[in-house]
């Protein structure tokens, strides 16, 4: 579309280097962040696999040294004495000082039938019958090595006490021994380990190295179904990979070991490491633009020039230099469109010449038809001179003929100068239309053709006709309108009325030429303003209407055919004023404007 702009190409190459930059910086970014949790993930997950058989050899270990004291206080002869007594209050009372001896957290002695009769914590001084109630499945199923007791957890080990030898004695009872799996053995696996811990059960955490406001969220985030799968979970907004070890068929109650490794400092790794993609993506992005800069203005800078060319051969410079350096595209383009600009040139050269010689074939064809007329007149009218039988009032009229030819003469050679002269330079100068009319009036009323014409010029205009024009060449136009209505004579030889009206407007000034002859032909009514144009006339050079056209569009206006029909035919000249509007007037009070018609005969 004719006007509208597109985009630069040094626009469109920067544009599609950032795009492709942050594209590639962006995909690398993901790529290698995903690369990178996975990496960190299956890390983890391996470490937490390692972390639980590490907790559990710890465990194992721990569990290995408490069977070892257990079985020395087995064999301790007090212990074996205390326990033939077979009285509940005695064992009770003489227990306390064997758990004191094994610095156990949980100490408990049960008879041959495997009834607790004593059970103690290092946080009581008394049995407790509960925990004694709760110690019975760990005496009924060996292979049980946790007890869960209240909110407190123990491992323990169970050791059967013989009157002799193990082989061949008598069973006198069974001693069980634990310690407390609280938050400081956690911790201590913990820092072996490198990762955090808690025992579940129930919806409540018995040990952990979880802080207890995350407690909760880890107790919920416990899998119903179990299994050694790593999976990701989020405590207090903080990122951890988990594994839950099921340890129910081991221990009193439902009981799970869950493991978990914090991703907060892979997470700050990782988001280290995509600043550092961002920062060189951004650099590449800085340095591609400043060298996409120098590239571009190496390409564009001979399409600018090219383009330049272009424009100024459009505008009628064909001497604009074209760009000789660029790219080979470029330099391509530059000399083809040098060698069409050359054949332009020799085509528009060769189309002038062929219409200028067109143009003065018409030109001769016109001119020498009424040339040849009236100097036929003027050549026999010699002749009648030259008898010395005429009157003299022969010889007038002979005169007024040859004075005739020589007028239509003239004014034919004075219509192709001005033919000529239309395009160049007008003299401006402010000027009375109505005084310009009045002009063209009297002239047309003095050629022959005006004869048998009843000519009318009417004023309908309030105020003044000022305005600025080139006098000599609107006085023709005028004049060139009304002779060419004068001859639009109907076959009938009734009076021809012409009028003309003339009217003022803000910025314009029209006037209107209405004759009621034969009207304007049909077939040239399109053609009507071009030069030599004239049919149904016997003078005429078909050059009066196509000068007032270009007259009236040189002064800002225009020509135009309103209407044609027989009887009614409507010319209209507008023209524009090109007053400022702090020009000073003096009033017109000498001009036909004085009255509301004038006639001339």
């Amino acid at each position: 579309m004719q006007g509208s702009k597109g985009v630069r190409t040094r626009v469109l190459l920067i544009a599609a280097m950032a795009l492709v930059i942050a594209t590639a910086t962006l995909a690398s970014l993901l790529l290698i962040r995903h690369r990178l949790l996975d990496e960190v993930t299956n890390g983890f997950s391996r470490d937490l696999q390692r972390s639980v058989g590490t907790f559990q050899d710890l465990q194992a270990q721990r569990l290995n040294s408490l069977d070892r004291e257990n079985a020395l206080l087995a064999d301790l002869p007090t212990l074996k004495a205390l326990m033939t007594s077979h009285d509940t209050r005695t064992i009770q009372d003489e227990a306390i000082e064997s758990r004191n001896v094994s610095g156990n957290d949980l100490f408990a002695l049960a008879d041959s039938e495997g009834q607790v009769v004593a059970a103690y914590t290092n946080a009581s001084a008394r049995s407790d019958p509960q925990l004694a109630t709760q110690l019975e499945p760990v005496l009924a199923s060996p292979n049980m090595l946790y007890l869960i007791s209240g909110d407190r957890l123990f491992a323990c080990s169970v050791r059967p006490l013989y009157f002799g030898s193990e082989a061949s004695g008598a069973l006198l009872g069974y001693v069980i021994s634990g310690f407390a799996i609280d938050r400081s053995l956690v911790d201590q696996i913990s820092r072996a380990t490198m990762v955090q811990a808690a025992f579940v059960s129930s919806g409540r955490a018995l040990a952990s190295t979880i802080a207890p406001p995350a407690q909760d969220w880890l107790v919920k985030s416990v899998p119903t179904s179990r299994g050694s799968a790593a999976r990701s979970l989020t405590l207090g907004g903080e990122r951890y990979l988990a594994i839950t070890v099921d340890l129910t068929s081991r221990s009193s109650a439902p009981l799970q070991l869950i493991v978990l490794k914090s991703f907060a400092e892979a997470d700050n790794s990782i988001r280290q490491i995509d600043h550092l993609i961002l920062i060189a993506g951004l650099l590449a992005m800085v340095l591609g633009t400043l060298l996409m800069l120098a590239l571009s203005e190496a390409v564009t800078r001979s399409l600018e020039e090219l383009a330049a060319g272009v424009r100024a051969f459009g505008s009628g410079d064909s001497a604009h230099l074209l760009p000789h350096r660029g790219t080979r595209e470029v330099l391509d383009l530059s000399t083809s469109f040098s060698r069409m600009r050359q054949e332009i040139q020799q085509t528009n050269r060769a189309l002038l010449e062929a219409e200028r010689l067109a143009t003065i074939g018409r030109m001769a064809s016109s001119v020498s038809h009424d040339l040849r007329h009236y100097l036929a007149a003027v050549y026999a009218n010699a002749e009648f001179l030259a008898s010395a039988r005429l009157s003299e009032s022969e010889r007038v009229d002979v005169l007024a003929d040859i004075r005739s030819a020589v007028f239509g003469t003239t004014e034919l050679l004075e219509s192709m100068l001005t033919f000529g002269r239309t395009g160049s330079a007008v003299r401006r100068a402010p000027e009375m239309m109505a005084t310009l009319l009045e002009r063209a009036v009297d002239l047309v009323r003095k050629h022959p053709d005006a004869a048998n014409v009843a000519l009318v010029a009417r004023y309908g205009f309030p105020g003044t006709t000022l305005a600025v024009v080139d006098a000599q060449q609107i006085e023709r136009a005028i004049y060139n309108i009304l002779l060419n209505a004068c001859q639009s004579r109907s076959p009938s030889p009734a009076v021809i009325h012409v009028t003309a009206t003339l009217e003022v407007q803000e910025d314009h000034i029209v006037l209107e030429v209405t004759d009621d002859g034969a009207g304007v032909p049909d077939d040239i009514r399109s053609s009507l303003f071009e030069p030599f144009v004239s049919q149904g006339k016997q003078k005429g050079s078909g050059l009066g209407l196509t000068l007032a056209h270009c007259i009236a569009a040189e002064h800002g206006g225009y020509l135009v055919l309103v209407s044609s029909r027989p009887g009614e035919t409507i010319f209209r000249m507008s023209i524009a004023r090109g007053l400022a509007a702090e020009e000073s007037v003096s009033p017109e009070s000498s001009t036909p404007e004085v009255a509301n018609e004038a006639k001339f005969s």
